[in-house]
């Protein structure tokens, strides 16, 4: 028997006798059975975090154990729903409205044509692909989990929960269940390929890999959504996995209503087709934030052990930790800086530390990326949330208010941010162009301009040697033309990469060319105010991606423009 012996909001302490609670195990609360998880056994007594609200229950009520951990439910037709942080599907009314309403998350009547990949009597390991099941123009490979002979091996039409082989005394079927809070051990293999995001500032100055992990820092209105969504919307994953964690309800109501519209770049199909959304809006129950970041890795590792690529978004792990902090002030643990858990910063690496690259048993490549957004007051990086997500993630992309109140978006500060994949990601962009030179160099001239914008704000770029205003000016080109991105243009949404390498390579034309032309006793302010530049910069909104090659013709007229205006200068 377990009875409740007291309530404190989400968190609520019960007395056991004559049972064995196990750490993280499923329960139901209460006479209405409210959804829970067990996260602290003392001798005689339990503490559980409560997944619904816990108005009017009352002290003595009944606990009901279930001896099974807190789990998602996988099988084909998880893309395209929608679900809150412990996977009740939203679409579902009655789970929003009625406390304990109970109903699986997906469709367990609906048929799949299953088709076999092995054969019967074969020996299979666990992981192997044993068919393939096809639904909304994508492909599930059921994997088994189980190692042996496989036998009674059936094709056709199945729904999720019926059997369609056995291996030994196993049934398999096309459902499996995954423990939210426990990995399988992986073997990880390099990160040697980009995430392609289209946003030039990311993929060519601070780039991510497949299977890595990145934040996007940024107070409040410095586009942190937008990018989020623009990243899900263009990256080359195969598989999203968007979480909207503790955000506002009109921004996760945006999200419902317009991911539903979008139109998959890839295929032409709706984006939902590759995409599971979790929602769980600042008004839903505290803990049930806390648990849907686990959610949406589990469901993003089913897919990579499949062989493949899976992105996902949080936004923002920031909410997820204040959502640990009242938890853990109602528990009654000994705070530690600005009043978070003492256990934040290796809650923070259970997250992130997820993310990677796996050769599958079946000789297939998968990945996990996870990409976080934090939401630090203020905008202030040095707070503890912003600092251990730092520690535990490879590229850092820093939002900067001045920026987005400049329009400059994406808003990510060119000298703040970083990326630790560039050796990585090395052989795999020299093969487009010579990337490494070239990104080094637009890093030596950001720097330069930063440090002398200080002076051109006291005293005006007048007062800068020719040299020095050269940095300055190509520094504007640089920003103008290849860091600044608008998300809402059709043609500059998305720039790949052989684009992207494209216009860098027609800066540094520039660059050289102005350089030649100081030394001609041409003032830089003269080079630069052509109306050529004006219509370079310009290009990156009519050139389109399969018309990257013009960049070659327009560097030949830049260059011929300049060769003559230098020559005749001054006659």
């Amino acid at each position: 028997m377990v009875e409740i012996t007291s309530i404190n909001g989400p968190i609520v302490n019960a007395r056991y006798e004559n049972e064995y609670p196990l750490m993280n195990e499923y329960v139901y609360v209460g006479k209405k059975e409210l959804i829970g998880e067990i996260i602290r056994v003392t001798k005689d007594e339990i503490t559980i975090q409560v997944y619904e609200d816990t108005t009017s229950l009352k002290l003595k009520e009944n606990v009901k154990l279930t001896s099974s951990l807190l789990s998602a439910y996988l099988a084909p037709g998880i893309l395209g729903s929608v679900y809150d942080g412990i996977q009740r599907n939203l679409f579902n009314l009655e789970e929003r409205v009625v406390r304990g309403a109970k109903s699986f998350p997906l469709n367990m009547e609906k048929k799949y044509y299953f088709k076999p990949s092995v054969k019967n009597g074969e020996y299979i390991k666990r992981g192997q692909i044993i068919g393939l099941v096809e639904d909304n123009n994508f492909i599930y490979k059921i994997l088994s989990e189980f190692e042996g002979k496989i036998e009674d091996l059936k094709e056709g039409d199945f729904n999720i929960k019926e059997i369609i082989a056995r291996v030994g005394e196993n049934s398999v079927r096309m459902l499996t269940k995954r423990p939210l809070r426990i990995t399988n051990k992986i073997k990880r293999i390099p990160l040697d390929e980009p995430l392609i995001t289209g946003q030039r500032i990311i993929d060519f100055m601070f780039p991510i890999s497949k299977g890595g992990s990145a934040s996007i820092p940024g107070g409040f209105g410095t586009g942190k959504t937008v990018l989020q969504q623009t990243l899900a919307k263009y990256c080359n994953a195969d598989v999203i996995i968007y979480i909207g964690c503790g955000e506002r309800g009109n921004e996760m109501t945006e999200i419902l209503e317009e991911f539903p519209k979008l139109v998959d770049p890839r295929n032409k199909q709706p984006l939902m087709n590759r995409t599971v959304l979790i929602a769980n809006t600042s008004d839903m129950p505290v803990s049930a934030r806390e648990s849907s970041i686990y959610l949406g890795i589990t469901i993003g590792e089913y897919f990579r052990d499949m062989g493949y690529s899976v992105a996902l978004m949080a936004d923002s792990t920031s909410r997820w930790a204040e959502a640990m902090r009242e938890l853990s002030s109602r528990m009654g643990e000994l705070p530690m800086e600005e009043g978070y858990p003492a256990d934040v910063s290796s809650k923070i690496a259970s997250i992130y530390e997820r993310a990677g690259k796996i050769e599958t048993v079946n000789k297939e490549i998968g990945s996990l990326s996870i990409i976080g957004a934090v939401s630090p007051a203020g905008g202030d990086f040095s707070e503890p949330i912003t600092m251990h997500t730092k520690r535990f993630t490879s590229v850092f992309w820093a939002l900067d208010k001045t920026l987005a109140n400049a329009r400059f978006y994406p808003a990510i500060n060119y000298l703040n941010s970083y990326s630790n994949y560039i050796e990585n990601l090395k052989q795999w962009w020299e093969k487009i162009g010579n990337w490494s030179e070239i990104r080094q160099e637009f890093n030596n001239i950001l720097s330069k301009d930063e440090q002398l914008q200080k002076i051109v704000k006291l005293l005006g770029i007048q007062s800068l040697p020719e040299e020095e205003k050269l940095t300055v000016y190509i520094a504007e080109i640089i920003k103008e033309a290849f860091l600044q991105q608008n998300a809402f243009d059709e043609v500059d949404a998305f720039c790949s990469t052989e684009k992207q390498m494209e216009i860098a390579k027609t800066i540094l034309l520039i660059f050289n060319i102005f350089k030649q032309g100081m030394l001609q006793k041409i003032p830089v302010e003269t080079l630069k105010n052509q109306k050529i530049i004006n219509e370079f910069i310009q290009s990156k909104y009519f050139i389109k991606n399969d018309e990257y090659e013009k960049y070659e013709d327009l560097r030949e007229k830049i260059k011929q423009y300049y060769e003559n205006f230098i020559k005749n200068y001054g006659e």
